[in-house]
Order: C-alpha cells, then structure tokens, then sequence
C-alpha cells in the first residue's frame, strides 16, 4: 500500500498547496460537542438524510420548516408513541415529501434513538463513545436496527452528525484502489468494508488524523478535480 504522505502530497498539488487543502477539510471531530447532540436533533439528521438519498438535496432543504412542523420538532418520545393514524396521516402530508416507506422509516428511526438514549443517556453520548476503528461495526447497528440507515446513508448521516469516520465515496474508493487496496468499485459487502476500515486504521496510526480528514483528502487525491462548493465526498 502507498504511504499516505504520498496521498496527501497529491491532493496538495491538485489542490493548491497544504493551506488550501487544510481550508478544505471538515471541522475538527469534537467527541464533547458531539455527546451532547440532543436526541430530536438526531432524528432530524436522521431524516434528512433518509430522504436526501435518492431525491435533490435543496428540495428537501426548502421544505424542511414542513418537515420540522409535521414530525413534532422529532420528538423521539412523541413520535415513538404516536398511533397509526398518525402516520397515515404523513403520506397525505403537502409540508413533507410524501414518500410512504422513507416516512414509516422515520418511526422506526424514532425507536431507535429512544432506546439507544434510555441505555446510554442520550444517541451523542453513544455516539461519543464508539470508537472511529469500528465505523462498521456502527454501520451495520444502524442498518439492522434502523430504518433506510444502511450504505451511504448511514456513513453520511454520521459525516452530519458529525462523528469521525470516513465515507466510501466514488472517488476515496478510487484512491483506496489506486493505492493497492483490492476492493471493488463501489464498496458494499462486508469484506470490502472491513479492508477499508483496516486501510484507514493504519492511516490514522500512521498519520493521526482524524478519520473525517483522511477520508476527504482520500478523495481530493484523485478522480475529477471538484470545486470546493461541491459535495462533502466526490
């Protein structure tokens, strides 16, 4: 595998020197801020990312106010005990993207931070708590007890929420292969998973970076050149 000071020199020179790429990077992974996330937020984030998946992102934005209003500020205590009717009611909703299976997803999602909040003290300090070597082990908790929280959407929705790991975009696969790493295309089975998550635990030994900015310089490294403004991983 190539060293990830080799890596990082690439991306420096794609993009303009260390302090433009280092301009470039997310925030600084802050496990405090992070343990106290308030567990309505969680489901927010949750559902934003839910139904971005798929669908244009700035739709989703401009009628977010809708979605705020119609899942009661996502109060996960409220929404986990709200009736049928309830929920039917969503599918006719005009404030929200009426997408019956993405909506049932939300009720599930509600559950899931409820409990996770009751074993933990709330979904941040569980969160806080999980270490950045095991983002699949995480993953695969979201997708099994979550609803519509596996793949991408799981490995963004955590970018958001701002928990240190990385994202197994188009372009930091490409890196990842182009640095020797045998995986395929797009990364999606358990074994191509845990290669890349062995591949940035040693990155993150070698570098001590969080996972967050290994990942994006990953994937600043290769591929199409992207403006700054675009998204968070090519």
């Amino acid at each position: 595998m190539i060293a990830f000071q080799t890596i990082r020199a690439r991306a420096e020179k794609r993009k303009g020197g260390a302090a433009a790429l280092a301009r470039l990077m997310p925030p600084q992974p802050d496990p405090k801020a992070l343990a106290k996330l308030r567990d309505d937020r969680v489901l927010a984030e949750m559902t934003k990312r839910v139904f971005s998946a798929g669908f244009a992102w700035s739709v989703i934005e401009s009628k977010w106010p809708g979605f705020e209003a119609a899942f009661l500020g996502f109060e996960p205590a409220r929404l986990a005990f709200e009736p049928d009717d309830f929920w039917d009611g969503l599918v006719k909703d005009a404030r929200i993207v009426r997408n019956g299976a993405k909506i049932g997803a939300v009720r599930l999602n509600a559950r899931l931070v409820q409990d996770v909040a009751k074993e933990h003290g709330s979904f941040g300090k569980f969160l806080a708590g999980w270490p950045s070597s095991d983002e699949v082990g995480l993953l695969e908790l979201l997708a099994k007890r979550g609803g519509r929280l596996g793949g991408n959407t799981g490995q963004m929705l955590l970018r958001f929420l701002g928990w240190d790991g990385f994202v197994s975009s188009r372009d930091v696969v490409a890196c990842l292969r182009d640095a020797g790493l045998d995986v395929a295309d797009e990364v999606k089975s358990k074994r191509d998973l845990k290669l890349v998550q062995d591949q940035f635990n040693v990155w993150a030994n070698e570098t001590g970076l969080p996972y967050a900015h290994l990942s994006r310089i990953c994937a600043f490294s290769i591929g199409e050149n992207h403006a700054e403004h675009e998204a968070l991983e090519s």
